[in-house]
């Protein structure tokens, strides 16, 4: 329409999004027709608008868009930037990136050394326990007490109030939160292919893509250590893994925006290419995730009890819910999750019925979250089974310091982050609401595999993280402009560099953070339970 009316018109025509979804409703009515009034005429705190815009407006978007107003009745001029509608080559993103480096030189990118201010890292551990299961936590701190590099895994706050303070370009992506090195593996494509991809979004949220490959990078390093590996075999891994995201987003960097969004790495094309030792263990991790099927698991997550399907009880790990399938909550998060999906899909798993529901045990930072798994079945004959996983999504460890998810549902979050960055994702991916809290759904087990990182020698290792940081590379291109990255970055190693020595420097400060995790065990400041 503003378009239409430009070409019309011999004066400015002034257009804008107003794209924040209120949670009204389920989140169902998002950034409707006048849902902007309130915040046009900043008066959010009125009484009757928190019916339509909720509880908890954000008060930051009201001040922005009556400013905007305002200026536009006074002066005919809002203030904001006019649309560009240029079309830059790549050679003039690939210089607009390398401006960047004005900003923020890439060697800068090296520097690590805590802030004097740096908050207890003990203290956000505890702090990010609130609102799980306390019975867990303590599992959560054993899983977590085992290795510094478990201790990474499970302290995705910590490290994201220490990148917060570190040097960005300014170029945004779409950010796994949380691209540690056990976060990607193998799964099941709707064609039934394995493919790999990053594979947890639990964290994921817009900001600065750097974020992403320090973590990665540092659980490199991390790793790596842990591996027994020597100073220079870590060097040269973090070195390789940096290299090889540079590398690939050079070659994203050249290819259409189209190409980039089809591109995805399949197990069978790795393998084609790996030789010798790394094309065993290949052959190994596709078998076994290959096994891990909803056929496959049903025999070992369910037994016949009184002649009914149910999930096995492994307490503390596996435990049941009272009556849950019968309540009004359960029967209410179900229509709210079908609501999620497109028809079609819709019409896919209203096939099975839900036949038990039990709470299990996670990962090592998930540990304390309400983690559900729910037995389906698409007959009475038993031999159709689907597993779905339904997994508590709170606010992203990131949104301190990038901003509150633009989304009513931290399940929608991580189901449209993951559309995001993944090539291909779970054709019954959605979220849900129960008891006021955030759910997102996915089936569970489907050829889903991580690679055991500390099974690993150092040349099949380095060939692991440089297969991280190329998928890495491909997810931020998906979402970001991959010339700009690569121009910031150069052809040559001196960002890889930079990156390497901040992972060292910052993999010793996990150590160091380890140390004190156990220290508050030994002196029971903190209560764990290992073995678990």
């Amino acid at each position: 329409m503003a378009q239409a009316h430009a070409r019309q018109s011999a004066g400015t025509t002034y257009m804008y999004e107003f794209a924040w979804q209120a949670p009204t409703f389920d989140g169902r009515i998002g950034a409707c027709h006048t849902m902007e009034m309130p915040f046009i005429f900043d008066n959010l705190d009125k009484k009757g608008f928190e019916g339509l815009v909720g509880a908890n407006p954000p008060q930051q978007v009201a001040d922005a868009m009556h400013a905007a107003w305002v200026a536009f009745a006074t002066s005919g001029n809002p203030a904001w930037p006019q649309r560009d509608r240029s079309l830059p080559t790549q050679a003039e993103r690939f210089a607009a990136g390398k401006a960047l480096r004005k900003k923020a030189p890439r060697s800068s990118h090296g520097e690590w050394t805590p802030d004097p201010e740096r908050p207890d890292p003990l203290g956000i551990l505890e702090e990010s326990n609130r609102g799980r299961l306390e019975n867990l936590v303590p599992i959560r701190y054993g899983r977590m007490s085992l290795s510094p590099f478990a201790f990474l895994r499970g302290s995705a706050a910590v490290m994201a109030s220490d990148l917060a303070k570190t040097p960005v370009s300014g170029i945004q992506a779409q950010l796994c939160g949380d691209a540690h090195l056990s976060n990607f593996g193998v799964y099941a494509s709707p064609e039934r292919r394995q493919v790999f991809d990053v594979n947890d979004f639990d964290e994921t949220q817009a900001g600065p893509w750097e974020w992403d490959v320090k973590r990665l990078a540092a659980s490199v390093v991390v790793a790596a250590r842990h591996n027994g590996y020597s100073a220079r075999e870590s060097r040269q891994a973090v070195m390789k893994c940096v290299a090889s995201y540079r590398t690939s987003m050079q070659r994203f960097a050249t290819m259409h925006h189209l190409d980039v969004w089809y591109f995805h790495i399949k197990v069978e094309s790795t393998l084609r290419l790996a030789r010798g030792k790394e094309r065993k263990l290949i052959e190994k991790w596709s078998a076994r995730a290959s096994k891990r099927t909803r056929i496959d698991t049903f025999p070992k997550l369910a037994e016949v009890v009184n002649g009914e399907y149910r999930i096995k009880e492994d307490p503390p790990l596996i435990v049941h819910y009272q009556d849950l399938l019968e309540s009004e909550a359960w029967t209410a998060s179900v229509l709210d999750y079908l609501a999620s999906l497109s028809e079609e899909r819709r019409m896919i798993i209203n096939r099975y019925t839900e036949v038990d529901i039990a709470r299990k045990v996670v990962g090592v930072g998930s540990v304390g979250t309400r983690c559900t798994i729910a037995l389906f079945l698409g007959g009475g004959e038993g031999d159709d089974p689907l597993f779905m996983q339904i997994k508590e999504a709170g606010a992203s460890v990131l949104e301190p310091y990038v901003g509150v998810s633009p989304y009513p549902n931290h399940g929608q979050r991580v189901v449209h982050g993951q559309r995001l960055m993944q090539a291909v994702s779970d054709v019954l991916l959605g979220w849900s609401t129960h008891d006021g809290r955030d759910f997102y759904v996915r089936q569970l087990r489907d050829m889903k595999w991580s690679a055991e990182v500390e099974m690993m020698n150092p040349s099949i290792f380095i060939s692991y993280v440089e297969l991280c940081a190329a998928t890495l590379a491909r997810a931020h291109a998906r979402t970001s402009d991959a010339a700009q990255i690569s121009g910031y970055m150069g052809s040559k190693d001196l960002f890889d560099r930079a990156i390497a020595s901040f992972a060292e420097s910052y993999a010793d400060q996990t150590e160091r953070d380890h140390a004190a995790l156990v220290a508050a065990m030994q002196k029971g400041r903190i209560q764990a339970q290992t073995g678990v």
